[in-house]
């Protein structure tokens, strides 16, 4: 996993429109990156959520969040409509950026072992230097978290 004082690695991903999104592209602002296993699912529903509804927060904060999980587009556009999500999701279908930043990997639940994304976030700054990092980054407190790495 990459960290603190690393170099962000630049990509280019379709959000749920189908519009590409590349990081090296919002260079103005501080860019909150998450990752998160599955659209839809309990977990990454309320940490969705929690970016939406603290949405003033970041604005002031002038912070730019995107969500990333290895779902096609059809999936994120789905979940971002459901839940009324006003920030960018993104698709990394093949996980080749999950795996850049190294939160791909195998996972176990209830004994059965599979490869998947592990829930974290990066701080970026605008010179795209990582900041902060939150591994295993907890749904309940994210926000929280994110908003007192920003503010410190």
């Amino acid at each position: 996993m990459l960290s603190a004082g690393d170099l962000a690695p630049d990509f280019t991903l379709p959000d749920q429109n189908g519009n590409d999104v590349t990081l090296s592209e919002l260079r103005d602002k501080t860019v909150v990156l998450y990752f998160y296993p599955r659209a839809d699912t309990p977990g990454c529903t309320a940490q969705a959520c929690g970016v939406r509804d603290h949405d003033a927060d970041y604005e002031a904060a002038g912070v730019t969040v995107v969500g990333v999980s290895p779902d096609p587009v059809s999936a994120v556009a789905k979940f971002a409509e459901k839940y009324d999500l006003g920030f960018p999701l993104l698709a990394d279908e093949d996980h080749a950026v999950a795996e850049e930043y190294g939160v791909w990997g195998e996972k176990s639940m209830y004994g059965k072992t599979y490869f998947g994304v592990s829930r974290s976030t990066f701080i970026i700054n605008p010179d795209r230097r990582i900041a902060h990092v939150i591994p295993k980054a907890s749904p309940k407190t994210h926000d929280a978290e994110v908003l007192a790495a920003i503010a410190a």
